[in-house]
């Protein structure tokens, strides 16, 4: 089940982490958490679909494309089935040669690579939500 970090008021701003590493989880959770950001996490692409659809407060998902149960291509697929207009960012460590293009015709709107350089994260989040972050703090 997906689990909430510091859950703030709801003028924050929502984001959903779908990510099956407890490392890379941490280190979004933390460095997300400091720019006042209302965290969820989902440990893989069905959880990821199913908080999606109980909560249309979430206003961007980063997407593992590896994960158990269900990966994060065919969970973009089916969110964005329901949710054109969410935002969903692909986040992989294993970069292989075509998998930006099968993310993006997945619907991904955009694509990272692990590790992630934190001032790019926050640029594309602020792009993508309105929401200006500071990559200082």
């Amino acid at each position: 089940m997906p689990t909430t970090f510091d859950r703030k008021p709801s003028s924050s701003l929502s984001i959903l982490i779908a990510e099956d590493d407890e490392s890379n989880l941490f280190y979004l959770a933390t460095i997300l958490k400091k720019a006042n950001l209302n965290i969820i996490t989902a440990f893989n692409g069905k959880q990821a679909v199913d908080y999606c659809h109980l909560h249309p407060d979430v206003g961007l998902v980063l997407m593992d494309i590896r994960m158990p149960v269900m990966d994060g291509i065919e969970a973009t697929r089916e969110i964005k089935s329901f949710r054109k207009e969410l935002p969903i960012i692909a986040v992989t460590a294993f970069a292989m040669t075509g998998d930006e293009k099968k993310a993006r015709e997945a619907g991904c709107d955009d694509y990272l690579t692990k590790p992630l350089n934190k001032r790019l994260l926050f640029e594309k989040i602020s792009h993508y939500t309105g929401h200006i972050l500071n990559s200082t703090k």
